[in-house]
């Protein structure tokens, strides 16, 4: 069998396992596989968590957040709240409504990512994601050892999400899934061994895990390490398409790209400069649009997409050379007008100096020390 054959035969054979796994619901499990790099799951009770969190910070601020200025889509989501949802008896509602009063007083002011209790809970969440409660009332196995109150709220919440939304959010998590697992097939082992070898480290041993989930955060994604681990809106427009591809390394970049972090910081104190708290993730951003880029464009619009090659506007800001081609795959950072929202200084020393080093014009501590002393 050619090649080319065998490839477009594994796509189909990753297409038709996880189109079955969506007919299925969860009939067997929320893992996903087998797969490359990533380890996907779909989990009842971290989809849970992230609703009552979405709806909580909705109850606190109604207004939806603005839309920044250059973006071609908001953060708007395409799933429905509880209050959408047809034929709550009076016990659900308040069931439900007593929930997200929880999480507004607990958990609403708090960031998903930088609060170390959130963090904590979703990790023994998504620990716990095939149980049918969380205090081991049918299974010893699935007491999770949260608090009793925590335990309580989301065990009382359970069958309330389960009847009216989880059905639409574990559909939703599973196309996604199912649209950017062909990609993971084909070009991950690659892109993981290109970006580990740019930030001069090795990807890790074990699949990283990815939780799927109708809502993230405000930024559609986050990363939490130690473990690494991945979690990442199905629903959210900027997650879509080839973007679903480049978030998963994105994300996935946050917990392998600390040697970059070291030599910035190192670099810095060297020369007695302030550390720069954006310019690390910005690096990561670019980077990750540079490397999935090319695998996106089809060879002949391959140069109109190109970070690298982009020209920049009157405005100081980049631009494409000329309006791309259907074909031709624009890094996420850039369609959305990233750069715009006070990073473009950064988007000028990588342009300048990272740029060469992943053209394999310059070393990468020749990129960082240019880049840094030019801060």
């Amino acid at each position: 069998m050619r090649p080319a054959s065998a490839r477009i035969l594994l796509l189909l054979l990753a297409l038709a396992f996880f189109g079955t796994a969506a007919a299925k619901a969860q009939e067997y499990s929320s893992t996903y596989g087998p797969l490359p790099v990533f380890e996907f799951h779909s989990g009842f009770w971290i989809n849970l968590h992230h609703t009552l969190y979405h709806e909580a910070r909705q109850r606190l601020n109604p207004a939806p957040p603005p839309v920044p200025e250059g973006t071609t889509s908001g953060p708007k989501l395409k799933w429905k709240t509880m209050k959408e949802a047809a034929g709550l008896t009076q016990a659900e509602q308040i069931a439900w409504s007593t929930a997200v009063a929880y999480y507004a007083e607990n958990f609403a002011g708090k960031d998903l990512l930088f609060n170390n209790d959130l963090v904590l809970l979703k990790n023994q969440l998504e620990d716990f994601e095939d149980c049918d409660d969380l205090a081991g009332t049918r299974t010893k196995s699935c007491d999770a050892g949260l608090s009793p109150d925590i335990t309580r709220v989301l065990d009382s919440a359970a069958p309330v999400y389960r009847a009216h939304l989880w059905r639409d959010q574990d559909t939703a998590n599973r196309r996604w899934i199912a649209r950017v697992a062909p990609l993971v097939v084909e070009q991950g082992v690659g892109v993981s061994q290109r970006l580990a070898d740019i930030y001069q480290t090795k990807w890790p041993k074990e699949k990283i895990r990815v939780d799927v989930s109708a809502y993230a955060n405000a930024a559609g994604a986050y990363t939490s390490l130690d473990p690494l681990r991945v979690t990442i809106s199905s629903t959210d427009p900027r997650n879509q398409g080839g973007d679903a591809f480049e978030v998963l390394f994105h994300e996935a970049s946050h917990g392998i790209a600390e040697p970059v972090q070291q030599a910035i910081i190192r670099e810095c104190r060297q020369r007695s400069k302030a550390i720069p708290r954006d310019l690390w993730p910005a690096l990561i951003v670019y980077t990750t649009g540079e490397v999935i880029q090319p695998l996106l464009t089809s060879p002949a619009n391959s140069s109109q997409a190109k970070a690298g090659s982009m020209e920049v506007g009157s405005d100081g800001f980049p631009a494409p050379a000329q309006a791309p081609s259907p074909d031709a795959y624009i890094p996420g950072a850039i369609r959305e007008g990233l750069y715009h929202r006070g990073w473009n200084d950064y988007y000028q020393l990588l342009l300048r100096f990272w740029q060469p080093y992943l053209d394999s014009r310059s070393t990468f501590d020749d990129a960082i020390a240019r880049m840094v002393s030019s801060l």
